[in-house]
């Protein structure tokens, strides 16, 4: 049984950012490299895979996030699971089923947290060793990479909004070192 309780259950505005808990979308990772995975996957959700590394692709109804070059995290971009079940039923049936791949359920593992405002890339910027000049400006651009010492996935919805994918168990910390270093801002 999933557990689809916000981990973090709060949420933080300040003058230049706000941050909020997105509970519960449902989350996915993909992980194949033949030709049929990827054919099995676009007849799923009707998307292309994204192969160019850290891309993101998306339908408005699901986002694909490229991890590796086998390896991609897919969620929801609304709170309705019957949708999301079915889909996920349609990979283990073409892609886990037929051997083509691996589908596993993430949502309990990650927590999605929503940043918006004009300093969000600052805010990433004071504990990350990654370099957002460019970042900032490539939308669905994604990255992997340490923030406040704790690994975090990152996607640029477009210039002043992102997505950060942190696992559950680092994720109240982390809100709280976002949520302090944003006051400072």
């Amino acid at each position: 049984m999933l557990n689809l309780q916000p981990a973090i259950n709060d949420q933080k505005k300040f003058s230049n950012i706000e941050l909020k808990e997105i509970s519960p979308i449902r989350k996915l990772i993909l992980r194949g490299k033949s030709r049929e995975f990827i054919s099995a996957v676009g007849k799923v959700i009707n998307i292309l895979l994204p192969t160019e590394a850290n891309t993101s692709s998306s339908n408005g109804e699901i986002t694909v996030v490229w991890l590796s070059p086998d390896e991609w995290l897919i969620f929801s971009n609304t709170i309705d699971d019957k949708d999301f079940n079915q889909i996920e039923e349609k990979f283990i049936q073409n892609i886990s089923k037929t051997k083509l791949g691996a589908v596993i359920d993430v949502t309990d593992q990650f927590v999605m947290i929503s940043l918006s405002g004009n300093k969000i890339f600052d805010l990433f910027q004071t504990g990350s060793p990654f370099n957002f000049n460019e970042f900032r400006n490539k939308k669905g651009a994604t990255t992997q990479t340490l923030l406040a010492k704790i690994d975090v996935i990152i996607q640029n919805k477009d210039q002043n909004d992102a997505n950060l994918f942190v696992r559950r168990s680092f994720s109240r910390h982390l809100f709280s070192w976002m949520s302090d270093s944003a006051s400072r801002l």
